[in-house]
């Protein structure tokens, strides 16, 4: 393994490997940033599809500047007085938030089994619908939309994603923009669910609105992906008010030539 690292990472594997990963967090978080704020416009252009699609661009960005450190040679000598201890507490990082993302989600499955989990999507090797209690709390007609809504997360292979976005969570836990990208992926990736449903049900606009509200005063149904910021406009806001635009958009939202993952609930 020794020689391996040598080979790929030259001389100084742990220095190489640490500036690499600065620099690929450093890259990234300039995209993330870029991607927060052309998202709102391409959100209104095109439709949340287009806008939460973008966010394929940062983890690209990262990688090949990642690939690139890796692969030219470093000459800087105060590179090789890096010393090992910084990748030891990287690692000891990235552990740490994996044990917290596995303890919740542990605990959302657990609500699950009890009877009060959901709505949700649950898995990424193969996904299962989690809904509420039929408890009379929701409608008929209201069960319908929640389970049209999943359905999408399923079909746009979102639990996927979200493995992917833990991944990224754990592996660049010291980086904050990273965390915040987290954030607005979760929102953009409901904002492009709720426009897929209400393309195909235009005239349940009213209703789903209100099953939205009713699910949101029901309480966080995934445990690592609602804890919504008390800054700023409530997502539930942006989601009811961008239902009002989905009309204007619809024959957009559909389409799409980005490339990204799509993002359900973060998950270890």
């Amino acid at each position: 393994m020794p020689d391996a690292l040598h080979v790929v990472l030259g001389a100084y594997p742990a220095a190489t490997l640490t500036v690499a990963l600065l620099k690929a967090n450093l890259v990234a978080a300039v995209a993330i940033l870029l991607v927060a704020v052309v998202r709102i416009l391409a959100r209104r252009a095109f439709g949340p599809a287009a806008a939460y699609q973008l966010w394929g661009l940062p983890p690209a960005a990262g990688l090949v500047t990642l690939f690139i450190e890796f692969a030219r040679p470093h000459t800087d000598p105060a590179i090789f007085a890096i010393s090992p201890a910084f990748i030891w507490a990287w690692a000891a990082g990235a552990l740490a938030v994996a044990a917290l993302f596995t303890v919740a989600q542990l605990r959302f499955l657990a609500q699950v089994r009890a009877g009060r989990g959901g709505p949700a999507v649950v898995g990424f090797i193969s996904p299962v619908i989690v809904m509420p209690a039929d408890d009379g709390h929701y409608t008929a007609e209201e069960r319908d939309l929640i389970r049209a809504h999943e359905r999408e997360h399923v079909a746009r292979k979102d639990p996927r994603g979200a493995a992917f976005a833990a991944l990224a969570q754990c592996l660049c836990w010291f980086n904050p923009v990273v965390h915040l990208a987290a954030y607005l992926i979760r929102l953009d990736q409901e904002l492009a669910c709720d426009a897929a449903v209400i393309r195909a049900r235009p005239t349940a606009r009213a209703l789903y609105a209100r099953t939205l509200l009713k699910t949101q005063l029901a309480g966080s149904a995934l445990p690592l992906g609602c804890h919504w910021s008390p800054l700023g406009q409530h997502p539930l806001e942006v989601r009811i008010s961008s239902l009002k635009r989905t009309s204007n958009t619809s024959s957009r939202a559909s389409g799409g030539t980005f490339a990204a993952a799509s993002v359900n609930a973060i998950r270890p």
